[in-house]
């Protein structure tokens, strides 16, 4: 079974680009389940209207992180569509939900979306007891485990990604909007990336205008973001899984550079 992770779609130019590649991405790659994150698709947060978009383009599931609370008419729709994820160790009485288990291929796929702590500016449970509690709710419930970790540093997505070894398919990492070149497959048999990057602007510092971030190192005074216009690319992962085992056969990282 093949899963393709898509990394942060970032603002406008990142939501089109998904849209004229993401099904020519499945269709190369033989995806049977597609999830991504569209976190930042309003530049900070999602609108129901994007999420709309991103599901037409081609995505099974939507992950979300941070950003999750910036566009508030998002609400309802976390609550009344079981397909988008926020993450699951914030709190419990907020809207929606963190992990879900999704019919795929034929195969029953559990889902989990988490939020780390470290380096992150606001305070959800422990993650690494969060993944503990949600494998066991679904124990006997489904066949592959994936998680998805919205973490800033890279020791504590490696850290889970050590946790979760054998116990998940796959463990990759969003939020940096950085692909890392660390794919692997852990002692266990877990699928790992430390981060898949995102869907946005090439030329870009993290899809952001590159003149208005180093105004903000310099020190300038500064005005709202603005998505950076241009060339884009897909960041993403796929990782290629045995059903029998729930076990990853195989990761590829994939860097979607499409000629306009």
């Amino acid at each position: 079974m093949n899963i393709l992770t898509v990394g942060d779609v970032v603002g406008k130019p990142g939501l089109n680009y998904l849209n004229r590649r993401l099904r020519k991405l499945r269709q190369q790659y033989q995806v049977d389940f597609t999830i991504a994150n569209g976190e930042n698709t309003s530049g900070t947060g999602i609108t129901p209207a994007q999420a709309d978009s991103i599901f037409d383009a081609g995505a099974d599931v939507i992950t979300l992180g941070n950003h999750v609370w910036n566009k508030r008419q998002i609400v309802p729709y976390l609550e009344d569509n079981r397909y988008i994820l926020r993450p699951a160790n914030l709190a419990p009485q907020l809207p929606g939900e963190g992990w879900h288990i999704y019919d795929a291929a034929g195969y029953r796929v559990l889902v989990m979306n988490l939020i780390g702590r470290c380096e992150m500016a606001f305070g959800p449970d422990n993650p690494f007891l969060a993944a503990d509690k949600i494998l066991h709710q679904a124990a006997g419930g489904y066949d592959i485990a994936v998680c998805e970790f919205h973490a800033g540093a890279t020791s504590e997505k490696l850290a889970m990604g050590f946790y979760l070894d054998g116990r998940c398919a796959a463990v990759y990492g969003t939020h940096t909007h950085v692909q890392t070149a660390d794919e692997r497959i852990n002692p266990k048999g877990t699928g790992y990336i430390t981060d898949i990057g995102m869907t946005g602007p090439i030329w870009s510092v993290l899809g952001v205008k590159p003149e208005q971030s180093i105004a903000m190192f310099r020190g300038d005074l500064t005005e709202y973001f603005q998505t950076a216009e241009g060339e884009c690319a897909i960041g993403a992962a796929l990782f290629e899984i045995d059903p029998s085992t729930g076990k990853c056969l195989h990761v590829t990282r994939i860097f979607d550079r499409a000629a306009e």
